[in-house]
């Protein structure tokens, strides 16, 4: 009959039955906290290295030597390893202790992309502070801080489902100096990054070709324009009629004729009953077909309404919304 290998311990041991609630007090996680986060005393753990127990098997080795055969020099050498080893220790925690992790954020990508989270750490006095790691799930990344100044470290995470991504757990440590120590603490960010629904590879035309029926032609893209109008967040820049606004220290932008039929109108419960995740990929590959097509889009969602508009701020409001939708 075979036996069961007792699981190993990892950071969410604690929610194992068979850890002994003394054990649990130790391995259990910290929660989640608000930014900014700053590392004190009761957060800094301390651990020898491999190298460091090395070295202090051979000082003790070289410390009984010396006592046994009465060598002075022998046990100076000894008391001055020793210092050397006892500094390293309060060296590696000073260079953590006094850390704040002031910020997280990335820009919003589609699922399935690597996205770029940007920590922005700071420390409260001059001490120079080199060789920390910011590490989690084999990623990681090496930085210093110096002079009291500010240091932005970027550490690669993979998505796989649009809404808002939790940052999760991070572990900042170093071995500095001379590797005897490791110094960590764990960082816990109670903030989540957004992430895009990804778009639909060869999705179908949308329902009557998109387009709303229009009586007259309306103001556009076409190639000549017919007015001039106050810029509004998400024109194109190339719109922009520079001399004219220099003119009246004012942005305007130009205003093209725009052939009827030419706005698409998209809706959330139109795709009824497709999984919501369907439904969030479709739609966001039907804008971003219209904003290559020139054409304004409409995107009506339960309770909300974005447009008609174009440019990138419309098409970024389109994805807040369809990636936030349940």
């Amino acid at each position: 009959m075979p036996t069961r290998t007792p699981p190993a311990l990892t950071a969410d041991s604690h929610e194992h039955p068979r850890v002994p609630a003394v054990l649990r007090r130790f391995v259990k996680p910290r929660g989640k906290e608000p930014l900014p986060i700053a590392l004190h005393r009761r957060r800094i753990y301390v651990l020898p290295t491999p190298y460091g127990l090395f070295f202090a098997v051979l000082l003790a080795a070289m410390t009984v030597g010396g006592l046994n055969y009465n060598n002075n020099p022998a046990l100076i050498l000894c008391f001055l390893m020793l210092s050397l080893m006892l500094s390293c220790l309060l060296r590696g925690y000073l260079n953590l202790s006094g850390v704040r992790l002031e910020s997280l954020d990335a820009a919003p990508v589609h699922a399935g992309e690597i996205q770029r989270l940007r920590f922005r750490f700071v420390a409260d006095s001059r001490r120079l502070r080199e060789g920390l790691i910011l590490e989690r799930n084999g990623q990681r990344v090496a930085f210093s801080l110096s002079d009291g100044n500010t240091a932005d470290v970027a550490l690669p995470q993979a998505t796989n489902r649009r809404g808002m991504m939790p940052a999760g757990r991070f572990k900042l440590h170093s071995r500095q100096p001379l590797g005897l120590f490791e110094v960590w603490s764990w960082l816990h960010p109670d903030t989540g990054t957004l992430v895009w629904p990804a778009l639909e590879k060869d999705p179908p035309p949308p329902p009557g070709d998109g387009g709303q029926n229009r009586p007259r032609p309306q103001r556009g893209n076409s190639d000549e324009p017919i007015a001039l109008r106050d810029y509004r967040s998400g024109d194109p820049m190339r719109q922009v009629a520079w001399k004219h606004s220099a003119r009246l220290d004012r942005l305007l932008v130009r205003e093209y004729e725009q052939p009827a039929g030419s706005e698409r109108l998209l809706s959330w419960d139109a795709l009824a009953p497709m999984p919501g995740d369907s439904r969030a990929r479709r739609l966001a590959s039907w804008v971003v077909d219209a904003e290559r097509q020139g054409q304004s889009s409409t995107l009506l969602m339960p309770g909300t309404r974005i447009g008609p508009g174009q440019g990138q701020a419309h098409l970024h409001a389109c994805f807040r919304a369809l990636a936030l939708q349940p």
